[in-house]
């Protein structure tokens, strides 16, 4: 029996299939075809680390963990909180930012402009009040650099310790540079080059940072609330665990996480929840080069990004 027809291997796939349209949406598989099928020269190339980390299932546990740290700047989160929908559709944002790095990591060069041309509309519809009477504009620079470091941070950290292949100090270097130059095309300023730097740039955020009410609210929904059968509450609470266990003590300490347990039990549970998504999605290598569903349509690049 051919390892393609195993009882066994027909459940990885699908069950890899299925949680690759929930992270990508229903349109997962026709954007996934413009990605790796569209001809032309792309912003990184095959083997960098910017694909490496990408590519790995890492950024199950990253994505989370970014979310939180995200949610600790005060201006962030009400943009959030007043615009996203995360509460009302989740899921929906959830497909619309995997398909934005999908597209800036792998597409090929007009793709990936044009999809970041589609994010920073976007945001100029995305003006408010804070609660604390300050105005924020999702546009602003300072505020896409601070999303952007929480980003790079999360994806790195959970890759260097839940990933296939740790990159080297070199190589995380090449990272950050790399995620670098989407965020200074999308807008951010004083970006990150080095892992260093990184590090000196979450100092100087870090006196703007606290736990609001509405941060504190998407906690409680993104680990205790999750829009999930009750069937995989129990694998995403590893996950979570995970993503808690990766924070810096003091992102913890704010959203009132840092307990005996999330430090002590969360790196396990995290490698677990990783390992099981691994199984099911396959290697990094074949994810960033092959698509493993064939599709007979393929929508436009805006109806697919502006759901």
């Amino acid at each position: 029996m051919s390892t393609s027809s195993h009882p066994i291997d027909r459940l990885r796939r699908r069950l890899g299939h299925a949680v690759f349209l929930k992270v990508a949406g229903p349109d997962g598989d026709a954007a996934r075809v413009r990605v790796h099928d569209t001809p032309g020269p792309r912003w990184f190339p095959p083997g960098s680390p910017i694909r490496q980390v990408h590519a790995d299932v890492t950024t199950f546990v990253g994505g989370l963990r970014a979310l939180l740290l995200q949610s600790l700047h005060p201006l962030a989160m009400a943009g959030v909180a007043g615009h996203s929908g995360y509460r009302g559709d989740p899921w929906g944002r959830l497909a619309r930012t995997s398909t934005y790095l999908a597209f800036t990591t792998f597409g090929a060069e007009q793709d990936a402009q044009r999809m970041v041309d589609i994010v920073r509309n976007a945001h100029e519809k995305v003006r408010g009040t804070a609660p604390d009477g300050r105005e924020y504009f999702a546009g602003d620079p300072h505020l896409l650099t601070w999303v952007h470091i929480a980003e790079a941070d999360s994806f790195l950290s959970a890759h260097q310790r839940y990933g296939e292949r740790r990159l080297t100090p070199e190589e995380a270097d090449e990272y950050v540079a790399q995620s670098g130059e989407v965020a200074r095309r999308l807008g951010a300023v004083d970006v990150p080059r080095t892992t260093a730097e990184l590090a000196q740039a979450f100092d100087r955020y870090r006196p703007e940072l606290a736990a609001t009410p509405a941060a504190l609210d998407t906690a409680q929904f993104l680990l205790k609330e999750p829009p999930l059968p009750l069937a995989v509450r129990a694998p995403y609470s590893l996950l979570a665990a995970g993503s808690v266990a990766l924070l810096p003590q003091w992102a913890r300490e704010e959203l009132g996480l840092d307990t005996w347990s999330a430090r002590t039990f969360g790196p396990v549970a995290g490698g677990l929840a990783t390992h099981g998504i691994r199984w099911m999605m396959g290697s990094a290598d074949r994810r960033a080069s092959t698509i493993d569903e064939p599709t007979h349509h393929s929508r436009d690049l805006d109806e697919t990004s502006s759901r």
